[in-house]
């Protein structure tokens, strides 16, 4: 089977990372299922890449139905040691705009009836996500955006929602005036945290796309879509630069997650 050493989940309008040669596209059979799509596995700055899209090729797989357990369990089967996650988010705060880029530090879970655990018999397992992104990858980012004069907000509260419905006015003024997260969005979670699981380092990219409905204007997908065209060639350019600022060997805790998370 290919191999590779980092994974990219491309997110919403980023259906094909364009970055890879030499590319082959594998299908990993996984315990948990199919994954999202068949993953594309390359030759990029001459490190091992390989790329899912999240929702699918041509988006037909809605953020409450995308089977984050087949899609990280493929990604750790293929050797994967790094994901980066870009992502589409809305805006919890007047100073993070449409357009802007946001580093998630923190997550708040308010999804539903996800699988959230890769461990469901036999052994309980208690991972701790108190710190859920690999402070290696987000350095790498932090490094690349400066590298390339961008700007990007950090240490961001992400809450993520089950979906795929945008929130009510309600929900949304409680996100942010009650919990006071920076972003929302329906993808990051249980995404990170069976990577964590997985023993994968992981790290979130995100795109602001609209500010939330707290801001009076009802929030649709086809503005959506519009603002993550604009800024998709800034977040390939990111993903591009990338491999240049993460470190060739780990240094972080995070292949030692289940070290301390069993009983």
């Amino acid at each position: 089977m290919e191999q590779a050493e980092i994974g990219i989940f491309g997110g919403t309008g980023i259906y094909d990372s364009g970055l890879l040669s030499e590319a082959k596209e594998i299908i990993v059979d996984t315990p948990f299922g199919k994954t999202s799509d068949s993953i594309t596995v390359g030759i990029f700055k001459g490190k091992k890449v390989a790329f899912m899209p999240r929702h699918g090729k041509k988006h037909t797989i809605p953020p409450h139905m995308i089977n984050f357990r087949a899609n990280i369990w493929a990604f750790k089967e293929i050797g994967i040691k790094r994901i980066i996650a870009p992502s589409a988010v809305g805006s919890l705060q007047e100073k993070l705009k449409p357009g802007d880029l946001a580093l998630p530090s923190q997550f708040i879970d308010f999804t539903k009836s996800r699988k959230t655990s890769f461990f469901e018999e036999e052994k309980v397992i208690h991972i701790s996500v108190a710190d859920p992104f690999c402070p290696e990858l987000q350095s790498a980012v932090i490094m690349a955006i400066d590298n390339l004069r961008l700007k990007i907000h950090k240490d961001c509260t992400y809450v993520c929602i089950e979906g795929p419905r945008f929130s009510t006015r309600a929900e949304s003024k409680f996100y942010k005036n009650v919990i006071g997260a920076d972003i929302i969005g329906m993808t990051l979670v249980p995404e990170c945290q069976l990577a964590r699981e997985a023993q994968i380092c992981y790290v979130s990219i995100s795109t602001v796309t609209d500010y939330d409905v707290w801001a009076e204007k009802p929030v649709t997908a086809k503005e959506v879509i519009e603002t993550l065209t604009k800024n998709v060639e800034t977040t390939k350019k990111i993903l591009a630069l990338l491999p240049d600022f993460i470190p060739p060997q780990r240094s972080c805790s995070c292949e030692k997650a289940l070290t301390e998370a069993q009983f």
